[in-house]
This record gives C-alpha cells, sequence and structure tokens, in this order.
C-alpha cells in the first residue's frame, strides 16, 4: 500500500506507521489523517499484525502540530466538521483500536500532534521531546480530544495550565506527570517501542483487546466502566487463547496462543 504522507510497513507482527511530512514537520493535514485512518484500517484486518509502533519522520518532530493554512479561513461551522471528522477518523479510532499502539514520541509533539500521542494507549519519549497544546495562542483550542484526554493523564490542574499557558513541558517532566511511561535517547527509542512490543505479544492479543474496551469504557459518558469488564472478563473463558494460557500454566510450560 503506498501513501504520500506517511509510511506503513510490517514487520515481525509489528506494524510500523510513521507520519512522513518532515520538511513539515510532520504537521497533520487532512491528506495525511486519511491515510492515517486507511493505515489503520488495514493494520486492524491484517492478522499478522499484533502491535502498532506510531511515530514521525525525522529527527525534530513527532508532529509538530496541524497543518494552520488548511483552516485559517474556515468558518464555525467548518471549524466543527473540521474537528469531528478528524476525531472520527483517526483519533478515536486509534484510541478505540483493539491492537496496542505505542506512540514513540520524537522531538515536537504539540497540538494536533500531542492529541495523537495521547489517543494512542502509552506513549514513550526520547529526551529531546518537547509537548504541549499551543493553540490558545492562536486563538482557538484543541479540537482533536486534547481538552479531555489532556486532564485524564496529567490531571486537571496540570492540563488547564498546560492549555492555558500554550507553553511546552520536556520529556522529564512529561513522565513526571505521567504522560509518557518511559524516557529514552532518540538513538534508543524505536527499539524501546519494539522491546515493549515484544513483552505485549508473549500474551494474548484476544484478551489485551478485551482489556482494551474495558480500560476505555471507564472513559465514555453513560457507560459502566466494571459492567464492561465482567462482560469481557466473561467472554474470556470461550476463547481458545483462555484454555490454552490455563493449560500451558497447570502444565507449566510457556502458552502459545492461538489468538481465538
Amino acid at each position: 500500500m503506498e501513501f504520500e504522507n506517511i509510511l506503513f510497513e510490517e514487520n515481525n507482527s509489528i506494524g510500523y506507521i510513521t507520519i512522513n511530512r518532515p520538511s513539515k514537520l510532520n504537521a497533520l493535514n487532512r491528506a495525511t489523517i486519511g491515510e492515517l485512518n486507511e493505515a489503520f484500517e488495514s493494520a486492524r484486518e491484517d492478522r499478522d499484525i499484533k502491535v502498532i509502533i506510531l511515530s514521525g519522520s525525522g529527527e525534530k518532530a513527532f508532529v509538530a502540530g496541524a497543518d494552520i493554512s488548511e483552516f485559517a479561513e474556515f468558518s464555525p461551522e467548518e471549524g466543527q466538521r473540521l474537528a469531528a471528522e478528524g476525531q472520527e477518523k483517526l483519533f478515536d479510532v486509534v484510541a478505540n483500536f483493539p491492537k496496542p499502539v505505542i506512540a514513540a514520541v520524537n522531538g515536537f509533539a504539540l497540538g494536533g500532534g500531542l492529541e495523537l500521542a495521547m489517543a494512542a494507549h502509552f506513549r514513550i519519549a526520547s529526551n529531546n521531546a518537547r509537548m504541549g497544546l499551543p493553540e490558545v495562542s492562536l486563538g482557538v483550542i484543541p479540537g482533536y480530544g486534547g481538552t479531555q484526554r489532556l486532564p485524564q493523564l496529567v490531571g486537571k490542574g496540570k492540563a488547564m495550565e498546560m492549555i492555558m499557558t500554550a507553553g511546552m513541558i520536556d520529556a522529564k517532566e512529561a513522565k513526571e506527570h505521567g504522560l509518557v511511561n518511559h524516557v529514552t535517547t532518540p538513538e534508543e527509542l524505536i527499539p524501546l517501542a519494539e522491546k515493549l512490543a515484544g513483552k505485549i505479544m508473549n500474551n494474548s492479543m484476544v484478551a489485551i483487546a478485551a482489556a482494551i474496551k474495558a480500560v476505555n469504557a471507564n472513559y465514555q459518558t453513560g457507560i459502566n466502566g466494571f459492567e464492561v469488564e465482567i462482560e469481557e472478563f466473561g467472554s474470556s473463558f470461550g476463547t481458545e487463547d483462555f484454555k490454552e494460557g490455563t493449560s500451558a500454566f497447570l502444565n507449566k510450560r510457556k502458552a502459545d496462543f492461538p489468538g481465538k
């Protein structure tokens, strides 16, 4: 599958999705969002892919924000449609993706870039990473889920400070506040993501998909996360992975999950 704005490949059961607009600091435009949607939908159907590593090309940026030139002249109605379509096509797709998505943040992750990283299931960062939501400095607010996901990750007070000051934090501070899980050098960023992916893939991918659904349920209005957990827990007993996992445990051997 060929793309103009992203790279997409599979190796050793890992799907690598890379925003590839280094001359624009990997800024998100509508075309890139559309291609990312296609890549994630393709990865969803590809049984060989078990984990996604999401990153940006070059040394300067994961994604430095949205492409402002695309919406500078938008009306309120067009702005609302832009946010709604972006959330539906990409950010909600990533957040609810049934396979683990690891965001590997190198350099700048600003505005829509940080929102994309926050939609991933967890984040790791290089020590040169800088993160922030600078939208209010442009007279607008985050529109791709930033006002919702940032407080969930760092708490309301820190989120309010970051949004209202439009400032950036470095990787060390991001880790202190739970925005990223690990910090490493730029050279070790992808190898660390691959190491974490390897640990994930030792486990039942069917169970992991159920766990993603259950965890996300806690953040969805009108849904009782505990009830979703009970339902998914019960459903697990009917899977081949459960039979294999319990059999392996009782027989003191390594499980070979069939993924069913």
